[in-house]
């Protein structure tokens, strides 16, 4: 396997490393903001970007990431958030007028190490991730219910907030590389060892196991500093071993488009889309199919710099949601720092003239 050889390798490595490593692993704040089971989901929109799909420097690589996130909901999910925490029956004939707000400022360290050896003709890289920091959310508005022959009108407001430790996220992927084209496939997964509870409006873990698998692509021309990169891929949810609600099939497209225009510095568009395939199930699914789907896009600006004999990467993004459907809608933000290992000098070319 060959890795792509110009003045540009550095950033290439550096800003693939920061999110291949950084931000997939932030999906422990759908307890506060994302879909499926009251509107929360295991994979978090935008953790792929540009470069995704590049080679990496072989050897240890830290990341860290600041995250973020302030979203909103409607009824169907201020509702659904109400019956999961045990707030009403769900028999009820429930007509909830509310919004569910949501915040979360969370800290990431992800180590990762990516193997010289080639695998499959690739390159194979694994990680191991967890979050710490504190999310908030709350409810407020009016509901009226009724079960006959009784039936009851108040004003909901409730909040709730967790500081403490997210699950654990597992990843390993392959990456090959041909001239200007980068493929990759990656497998993650959550193991759910983190700040959960059923009667909580806000979590740090997701309270159930889950496994995603897909496939990317980039598009990288070192001579002109431009890219494209798309990654894809589907998460399969585990049953919530206790609530007995399983979420659906996910299926999600995350998207980057960037422009070096030194070798310092890069700056593009990123964006996402997420749609839920199949319907929940379980005791609790009684919203019906529940099927959730969001849009986004925004703005990336990425700075390269030495860090001693490594290199490091710092790279600011946000992405704003929009046709948001039972999920949450809003905008978060990601500041990444990323150190890896620098690339290799270049052989030294003798300077002799021969006649």
């Amino acid at each position: 396997m060959s890795l792509v050889k110009s003045v540009w390798p550095p950033a290439l490595r550096i800003s693939t490393a920061t999110v291949l490593l950084c931000a997939w692993f932030l999906s422990a704040t759908a307890t506060i903001s994302r879909a499926d089971e009251s509107g929360t989901s295991f994979w978090l929109p935008g953790t792929f970007g540009s470069l995704a799909a590049a080679p990496e420097q072989p050897g240890w690589a830290f990341a860290s990431v600041y995250y973020h996130t302030s979203v909103s909901a409607a009824a169907d999910v201020a509702r659904s958030r109400e019956l999961q925490i045990g707030n009403f029956n769900p028999n009820l004939n429930v007509n909830l007028n509310a919004t569910l707000k949501a915040n979360a400022d969370l800290a990431l360290l992800v180590p990762s190490y990516t193997f010289a050896t080639p695998v499959f003709g690739g390159q194979l890289a694994v990680q191991m991730g967890t979050i710490v920091g504190r999310t908030s959310a709350s409810i407020n508005g009016t509901l009226s219910a009724s079960l006959p022959p009784f039936s009851l009108l108040r004003t909901d407001s409730i909040g709730d907030s967790v500081t403490g430790f997210g699950d654990l996220y597992p990843q390993a992927s392959l990456k090959w590389n041909s001239g200007l084209n980068n493929f990759m496939t990656y497998i993650t997964g959550d193991i759910p060892v983190g700040d959960y509870s059923s009667t909580r409006l806000a979590n740090l873990g997701l309270g159930h196991g889950a496994i995603d698998g897909g496939a990317g692509y980039t598009y990288f021309n070192p001579a002109t500093g431009r890219e494209l990169s798309a990654v894809t891929g589907l998460t399969y949810n585990f049953t919530n071993p206790v609530t007995n609600y399983q979420s659906g099939v996910d299926w999600h497209l995350d998207w980057g488009a960037s422009q070096f225009v030194s070798k310092q510095v890069d700056v593009g568009l990123i964006g996402y889309v997420y749609q839920q395939l199949t319907a929940d199930s379980g005791q609790a699914a009684i919203l019906g199919d529940f099927k959730s789907r969001v849009f986004a896009v925004g703005p990336q600006i990425g700075f390269i710099f030495p860090v001693g004999e490594m290199q490091g990467y710092l790279n600011l993004k946000a992405y704003k949601e929009f046709a948001a459907e039972n999920r949450p809608e809003g905008w978060n933000g990601w500041l990444t720092l990323a150190v890896s290992p620098a690339a290799a000098p270049p052989p030294l070319q003798s300077t002799l003239v021969h006649k």
